[in-house]
């Protein structure tokens, strides 16, 4: 049976001025519905907890700062489970919330509790409903408008496909809002740093989230080996669609170089205690020649982290190239940073000689090692 995630943004659910819209909800309980009765196992990501809140407290417009976002949140969340348990429930299907911040995917066994209980919702055939828990949240670990916590929900339940659905028809070379030449990509093999440069900034004003943010969930799918359909949902029928490669959007291939669930969690789920800066020469066997770090690569560290941390590594020009394991105290690397293997050993003793062996490293950006960096 295919498992389908399927993400829907604060804009689709609600109007302009804030609150829900349960006609839209209506809508999407219908289409969800469709595709169990058609075999799928669904889960929906939401947002629109706060968008839901805002106006019963008395703002005029979605607030800005984050205890007032957290107090809206506190009561949209409340009347956005409410609007689709009663929605669900008229095509017989349970709803069952489950809230979740980053920190529950750094521990490895909060996001394995999260993930035996939608296991056990869908075999009950209950979709769980997944949001972001809003009222703990700090700005700084935030998920943004939920693309990224749908595509890590995606991995962590092997779905075989995540549907975003968004207020836009796909990913287009310019904006057709403004530019009639535009013209929608259909197909995305590869992400690029063109194609960040073309998706722009955030779109709609209920929101948080634009299409650079679907692109960036849409490569951590990918990394999964997870197709993903980036597009829009307003008839009946057009979820299936999209379920089916027809519809309305853009679709994003699976990666033919999946990660591992542990490189996953390096990569996507777990929070960096430092990072190091290394010079053109590691970057170049890191990113090319699928080697090792090396202590004589790195030139700067910073952050206080210790032997099986994960921590961030930077080229020399400021710009994050991926994530690993380290082998060393920040202390420790600091004393022999620069120095020969021969060097590294008689001045500290580790249990591997490697800052990051090549088997706990992910390259989160490709960029030349040579060149204008």
């Amino acid at each position: 049976m295919q498992r389908i995630v399927v993400k829907i943004g604060s804009s689709s659910l609600t109007s302009e001025a804030g609150g829900l819209n349960k006609e839209k909800i209506a809508y999407f309980a219908a289409e969800l519905s469709a595709l169990q009765q058609q075999g799928y196992e669904v889960v929906l990501v939401t947002s629109g907890a706060v968008a839901a809140g805002f106006s019963s407290l008395g703002y005029k417009t979605r607030p800005k700062l984050l205890h007032e976002k957290q107090a809206a949140a506190s009561v949209g969340q409340a009347l956005l489970m409410q609007a689709y348990q009663e929605a669900l429930s008229g095509h017989g299907i349970g709803a069952a919330q489950i809230l979740l911040t980053r920190y529950d995917f750094t521990s490895r066994r909060r996001v394995g509790n999260a993930t035996a209980t939608m296991e056990e919702l869908l075999r009950r055939k209950v979709i769980p409903i997944i949001n972001e828990n809003d009222t703990v949240s700090v700005d700084e670990l935030k998920f943004g408008d939920n693309d990224t916590l749908s595509a890590l929900v995606a991995n962590l339940l092997k779905a075989g496909q995540l549907i975003i659905i968004t207020d836009m028809d796909g990913l287009y070379t310019d904006d057709p809002r403004k530019n009639k030449d535009a013209r929608r990509i259909d197909r995305v093999d590869e992400i690029s740093d063109e194609l960040y440069r073309i998706a722009g900034g955030a779109g709609s004003s209920v929101g948080t989230g634009g299409m650079r943010s679907k692109i960036e969930a849409a490569r951590i799918a990918m990394r999964g080996g997870i197709p993903v359909f980036v597009g829009r949902a307003t008839e009946a029928g057009d979820i299936r669609l999209a379920a089916s490669e027809s519809g309305r959007g853009t679709y994003f291939a699976a990666s033919m170089h999946t990660l591992s669930i542990k490189k996953q969690w390096v990569g996507f789920h777990s929070v960096p205690q430092g990072k190091v800066i290394v010079d053109k020469g590691a970057q170049s066997a890191l990113l090319e020649g699928g080697k090792s770090l090396l202590p004589a690569g790195v030139t700067a560290v910073e952050g206080d982290f210790h032997p099986g941390d994960v921590i961030e590594v930077y080229c020399s020009q400021g710009t994050g190239i991926g994530r690993g394991i380290v082998n060393y105290a920040a202390w420790q690397l600091q004393a022999v940073m620069g120095l020969s293997t021969e060097e590294v050993q008689r001045r500290v003793e580790v249990a591997r000689i490697e800052v990051i062996h090549r088997d706990e490293w992910i390259t989160l950006q490709s960029y030349p090692a040579s060149g204008a960096l």
